[in-house]
């Protein structure tokens, strides 16, 4: 180690200008161990600066190299781990804690003790030392600690005086007078002695001839004393003259004190006067206001406003500890309590009022929009009311009571009344969607309604207290409450529910699509006018916890006023936690008949035609996506996404509806099969599904339908066709998936590019397999013996011996080639023609293809034969006995001639 701590300080430490003053070999704690040392150095230059330091021997040599350095000022923990047993193991603490592990305890210890010894020499900072033994730490006392404890012996010999130049001359002088002075010190000491007591002798003597001096200067003192006593008296004299002063004095101090109290109590009473009357007196002019002022003009309820707002000031002002038990005080506490219930109850009787003739006088014009699909407008009641918004947040922060009372008025009442209007705009809806025709408007508009029906809608409209109960059913349930003699007034909407798709052209769709996006149109702003009506007029934009008056709680404290006690309501006990849910819970109320009349004209609009749902899931779907971008937990987006479940169960019905079709679809055994009727309809709902979902957001949902409806027309037309009897098999399976590659190929549905291919394929092969079968017929004989020809050159029969085989001489060949002379052949394939004209459906205009591939196919086998003609039957001249160009006319003629 002392090698390695020469070369360190030779090869980094001496070029910096530092010394190393301790080293420790180690490693990183619980990683791949990797040594290093870690060194204590200080700088050579003043100011001195501590440093650890890391370094560590370079992989490429022998040299050594810093890795890492830390300023010892930066050290604020050095944990040995364990006091009392050996442990190697050693933490310090710098910006982050580095965990060592020493080659041995002996070094640990000794770095340690550097790091201890340069703390208290150069910085004396508050260095912790954690697990640590005191012993070593005594060990390392500064050298300052030890001066000190030498410090006894110091100042004893600082007592020492040394003599001065004239008394070692006097010494010297007494010393030469005396021979023996050096060689005999006791006979120079007696001569001293004796000289000393002569001395004392004559000074004695010298004394006591001074007495008369000493008479003289005792009479003095006499004198002095008595001159001193005149002079305490007078002092006395003086002193009690002073006590006087002092006493006098006092009581003035005393006087003022009590004035300087008394002015500072004046002071602070005149305060608390002013703030009293400052903050807790109400004008007159505000109490005339909240008594009796005017809340139907704009001028007196901004009067109101202005004293409610005053009234609410005073109410909350922070007294003082005191001030509750003056008199003046509680009096004007009564006063505004009694001016705050006042008004309130001036203000929740008019606003009740309010609602009442406002909604009379908007009840009143809802004759006027029956016959237009329109909603009436709202905006005039909401800007009447909204002048009063201000009061309703004085009256929530004052008397939650009655605010809560004003808010479950207002919802009840116009529950009510949206009830009713949202009603009859659903029952003009369903009358445009049904027709509009006279015949199907007399028949809807005479649709029975129970008497108690009727009257229970009238009583709640103008009542008081009751709910409307009448809303809008569906048609059948209208129908099914009607009596059995009016039953068939409504037959015919009811008979819409079972029109096919197929009886209702375009225009009727697109007509219900109009229908449907003004009804929803209509809806949107209705809903949206009413909630920010609502977030304004009750102060709800805040997103504060607060609880709702629908909850009904039973104690409520109200800022600046006593708790009011308010009567449990059990029929609404729920937990709102944000007045964003609490606005949602009103126009959840106000608003309940909107999603069952909604999911009845979505059933109406299934029943008339299943491909409605298109239609209503491409537009709620829309409406939803608007609704969400505005607000996601709004009554409307919530609303209209429960709607649009119920929409997109329709549509997965619809899609069930037809693949239930497909599966129950049953074929004529007489007639031939042709194109199949869901493969029409496939056809009709991929272009009506394309028109209604371009630039949809829904378009995932129709792309999972297609692959649904596609695969299960796959497999029904693979059903149908085995099950045909007329058709063959392969006319049925070439002429759907023909049509089916055809209506993919023009729509050009991404999501079904496989379907396509699959279908083009199945449509190939099919054609391919119906012209091989059917090109057997005409040509049955030559057929059978080419075919033992092969026969015979596969078994092993070399080619140009197959001449020489009895069966398969060459008489045999003339023999069946004479059966199929041109004009045979001809009339063989003119009975093929009108075979294959019977098999084939008109729709798809195949015929001429399957002659085309029919003709193809037959060139292929003569060319075949006339090559195992020439191979086996070489130098035989033995030839066909029509031409490949014979051929081609028969089958042009044939094609012309029908």
């Amino acid at each position: 180690m002392t090698a390695i701590k020469h070369a360190l300080q030779r090869d980094i430490f001496t070029p910096n200008d530092e010394r190393l003053l301790g080293i420790v070999n180690v490693c990183k704690a619980g990683k791949k161990k990797k040594n290093c040392f870690l060194c204590a150095t200080v700088t050579t230059e003043r100011p001195v600066q501590v440093k650890v330091v890391k370094v560590k021997k370079s992989d490429k040599g022998d040299f050594y190299k810093r890795q890492q350095m830390w300023e010892l000022r930066d050290l604020t923990v050095v944990d040995a781990k364990d006091a009392s047993k050996e442990n190697p193991e050693f933490d310090l603490h710098f910006e982050k804690v580095y965990k060592w592990l020493a080659s041995s305890t002996a070094e640990k210890n000794s770095f340690i003790s550097c790091i201890w010894k340069l703390n208290q020499r150069y910085l004396r900072k508050k260095l912790e030392f954690v697990n640590v033994s005191s012993q070593l730490l005594e060990e390392s006392v500064p050298s300052g600690e030890s001066q000190s404890v030498a410090g006894g012996d110091e100042d004893a010999l600082e007592e020492y005086q040394e003599l001065s130049t004239r008394e070692e001359q006097d010494i010297e002088s007494m010393m030469e007078m005396c021979e023996f002075a050096v060689s005999n010190a006791e006979a120079f000491a007696e001569k001293l002695f004796k000289e000393l007591q002569v001395l004392d002798g004559a000074n004695i003597q010298s004394i006591m001839a001074s007495e008369k001096q000493v008479n003289i200067l005792m009479q003095l003192l006499d004198e002095a004393l008595a001159e001193v006593d005149t002079i305490e008296g007078k002092l006395s004299s003086y002193e009690e003259m002073l006590q006087s002063v002092k006493d006098q004095m006092d009581q003035i101090s005393q006087s003022n004190r009590l004035i300087q109290i008394s002015n500072t109590n004046n002071g602070k009473l005149l305060d608390e006067i002013q703030f009293l009357v400052n903050y807790m007196d109400l004008s007159k002019g505000h109490i005339r206001a909240l008594q009796e002022g005017d809340l139907t003009s704009p001028r007196g309820i901004e009067a109101c406003i202005s004293a409610s707002e005053a009234l609410l000031q005073c109410m909350n002002v922070a007294l003082r500890p005191g001030h509750e038990q003056l008199a003046a005080v509680n009096q004007q506490q009564k006063l505004f309590a009694e001016l705050r219930d006042t008004f309130a109850r001036r203000l929740t009787n008019h606003l009740n009022n309010v609602f009442v003739h406002q909604g009379h006088d908007q009840s009143s014009t809802l004759s006027q929009n029956t016959a237009e699909l329109s909603l009436p407008k709202h905006s005039p009641l909401h800007r009447d009311l909204l002048r009063y918004a201000k009061l309703m947040e004085w009256l929530k922060n004052t008397h939650r009571e009655k605010y809560e009372g004003l808010s479950r008025t207002y919802v009840d009442y116009m529950n009510r009344l949206y009830e009713r209007e949202i009603k009859d705009f659903f029952e003009v809806a369903k009358i445009k969607m049904a027709g509009t025709s006279k015949e199907a408007k007399g028949k809807f508009a005479t649709l029975p309604r129970k008497e108690s029906a009727l009257k229970q809608e009238t009583e709640s409209l103008h009542g008081s207290s009751g709910k409307l109960t009448g809303s809008t059913s569906s048609l059948n349930k209208l129908t099914v409450q009607g009596s059995n003699s009016r039953r068939s007034q409504s037959s015919s909407l009811l008979d819409m529910g079972n029109m096919s798709a197929s009886d209702l052209d375009v225009a009727d769709r697109t007509k219900f699509d109009k229908i449907f996006e003004q009804v929803l149109s209509e809806l949107e702003p209705l809903c949206l006018a009413e909630q920010d009506f609502i977030s304004k007029f009750f102060k709800l934009q805040q997103h504060q916890t607060v609880l709702p008056p629908l909850a009904q709680p039973e104690t409520e404290e109200v800022d600046g006023s006593v708790p009011s006690r308010v009567p449990p309501q059990a029929d609404h006990r729920h937990s709102v936690s944000s007045e964003k849910d609490l606005v949602r819970l009103m126009m959840n109320k106000i608003f309940q008949s909107i999603e069952p009349e909604l999911n009845s004209l979505i059933a109406l609009g299934d029943k008339i035609d299943s491909f409605h749902s298109l239609y209503m899931l491409v537009k709620m779907s829309h409406h939803v996506w608007t609704a969400e971008n505005v607000d996601p937990a709004s009554f409307l987006s919530t609303t209209l996404g429960n709607v649009l479940v119920t929409v997109k169960r329709n549509f997965d019905k619809c899609i069930s509806g037809q693949i239930k079709q497909m599966e129950e679809v049953k074929i004529s055994k007489k007639s031939k099969v042709g194109i199949l009727p869901f493969v029409t309809r496939f056809e009709e709902f991929a272009e009506l599904a394309e028109t209604i979902f371009r630039n949809a957001e829904r378009r995932g949902d129709l792309d999972k339908a297609y692959v649904k409806l596609i695969r299960a027309v796959f497999m029904n037309v693979e059903k149908v066709a085995s099950e045909s009897q007329k058709t063959p098999r392969d006319v049925v399976m070439m002429e759907n998936f023909h049509h089916i590659f055809s209506t993919l190929s023009r729509l050009k549905i991404s999501c079904l590019d496989a379907e396509r291919r699959e279908a083009k394929h199945k449509y190939t092969d099919h054609l391919q397999s119906y012209v091989i079968n059917s090109l057997g017929q005409p040509l049955e004989k030559l057929n059978h013996f080419f075919e033992g020809v092969e026969a015979r050159v596969a078994q092993g029969v070399r080619e140009e011996e197959v001449s020489y085989q009895l069966a398969f001489n060459k008489q045999e060949l003339r023999k069946v080639i004479k059966e199929y002379p041109g004009k045979e052949v001809k009339k063989g394939l003119d009975n093929l023609y009108k075979k294959v004209d019977k098999h084939l459906c008109e729709e798809e205009s195949l015929l001429q293809v399957v002659w085309h591939s029919m003709q193809d196919e037959f060139i292929r086998q003569y060319k075949h034969f006339e090559g195992l003609i020439g191979r086996c039957y070489p130098g035989s001249g033995i030839t066909m006995e029509f031409t490949i160009q014979d051929m081609l006319e028969y089958f042009s003629s044939i094609a012309q001639s029908h």
